[in-house]
């Protein structure tokens, strides 16, 4: 790998989130044509948010490069910089969270990729091989926090529904980023020519099995199932490749927004799937 590696996978992380929510329309989730299912925040408020993210991703990659020990003790010496971050994002959106859980899972990737770099070329393969042997426990944190009085949003919904949400994803090796993340981007690849429909076809693979914390936050376990099923219609039928595809999507954004759901947790997946996508120089 070239001397400034690290800065370049710190960049990729920030592409990603900006390719994200450049992603347009997607069902209640902020792109370039509306706010979908949100009223705190728009498609600036998420520019605003990226270029705050910046700094702090160069930081995580500066810190895993220099980093020479065990991979279970890494993350706990990224949290003091991702704290920041999220002041950071914080004081940049006018306190509004828009993207706390990218924070998290795109900063233990960035560390990740330039530790397998190190070594090796950082596949998908190698990078979630090392995130697992980094996070290994992450998800007990869940359950010794029954006892916290001011839980986060995903220790609440641990402690109401048993779902383990981000932390689970990432402890898992980002399972559901690799079987209806990265596989479908991947098969895609091709058949979808552009960027923008690739990431929305990817977007519902996702929505089709993700345990999406952002909809249960606002709704209940019934409503998630009920998007995984409309998604999965929506991919049966052949996604993006259906000749009525954006028609459709507009209708599902339409219908989402009305009910309030927003799949933010599938938002954040999908960036999580494109940086892998940069980091193997599938899509540039």
């Amino acid at each position: 790998m070239h001397k400034n590696y690290h800065e370049h996978v710190a960049m990729l992380a920030s592409k990603a989130i900006l390719y994200e929510v450049a992603t347009s329309p997607k069902p209640g989730l902020v792109d370039r044509f509306n706010n979908g299912a949100h009223t705190d925040m728009d498609f600036f408020t998420f520019m605003a948010s990226s270029s705050a993210l910046n700094k702090g991703f160069m930081e995580i990659a500066q810190a895993a490069d220099t980093y020479s020990g065990e991979a279970e003790h890494l993350l706990s010496l990224l949290r003091p910089i991702g704290l920041e971050m999220e002041k950071a994002m914080f004081a940049a959106t006018d306190q509004v969270n828009t993207h706390k859980g990218i924070v998290f899972s795109l900063g233990i990737l960035v560390a990740a990729t330039i530790q397998v770099s190190k070594n090796e070329l950082p596949t998908s393969d190698a990078v979630i091989a090392y995130v697992k042997r980094m996070t290994s426990g992450l998800t007990q944190e869940l359950i010794s926090s029954e006892e916290k009085k001011d839980k986060t949003s995903g220790e609440k919904i641990f402690k109401t529904y048993g779902l383990t949400g981000i932390r689970g994803e990432v402890e898992s090796g980002f399972q559901t980023v690799q079987k209806y993340g990265l596989d479908v981007l991947k098969k895609s690849y091709y058949t979808l020519g552009n960027k923008n429909d690739l990431f929305i076809h990817v977007l519902f693979s996702l929505m089709t099995a993700c345990e999406d914390s952002n909809i249960i936050s606002r709704h209940e376990p019934e409503t998630l199932y009920e998007v995984q099923a409309m998604a999965k219609d929506f991919i049966h039928s052949g996604g993006m490749k259906q000749q009525n595809s954006i028609e459709q999507v507009k209708e599902l954004d339409r219908i989402f927004t009305e009910r309030n759901i927003s799949p933010g947790g599938s938002a954040d997946l999908l960036a999580v799937t494109i940086f892998f996508g940069l980091v193997e120089n599938l899509i540039s």
